[in-house]
């Protein structure tokens, strides 16, 4: 499985929101700018999270947008499965219950099984505070 651009801008998108939570909606252009990703693109996605319910849309001169929740209630894993999809790492796994007709006799799908729950574990328990921590972390790492 390998995440797309889209799914890295996200966390990104939404890691700067929460960062940079003042009170006062972000706009796109500053996230552009601190991120180093085309505003255009950032729009797109930001629209994909909007819809989702993820972010809020403020309109206006100074509107922009924010978080919808606290970054301790948002995990990787729902983000990134707004821009991805399934995070199955193969199409099998992707319907519940699995309809594959080879489940029975193939002696790959529990690897399968465990890769997903492996990939799971980790995206659906790391949350949008854990990564702000991480960042925070970081940055103080490197300063003087």
């Amino acid at each position: 499985m390998k995440i797309s651009t889209k799914g890295r801008y996200a966390l990104r998108l939404m890691l700067d929101l929460a960062l940079h939570d003042t009170g006062e909606p972000v706009r796109i252009k500053e996230i552009s700018t601190r991120q180093d990703i085309s505003d255009k693109y950032l729009e797109q996605i930001v629209s994909m999270l909007n819809k989702a319910g993820m972010v809020k849309s403020i309109r206006g001169p100074q509107g922009g947008y924010r978080l919808s929740r606290l970054p301790k209630q948002y995990t990787v894993g729902e983000i990134l499965r707004i821009t991805e999809g399934s995070l199955a790492p193969v199409s099998c796994l992707e319907d519940e219950p699995n309809e594959c007709l080879r489940q029975e006799q193939c002696a790959t799908l529990l690897l399968w099984q465990k890769l997903n729950a492996a990939i799971s574990g980790v995206v659906d328990t790391v949350t949008l505070a854990d990564l702000v921590e991480w960042q925070q972390e970081r940055a103080d790492f490197y300063v003087i």
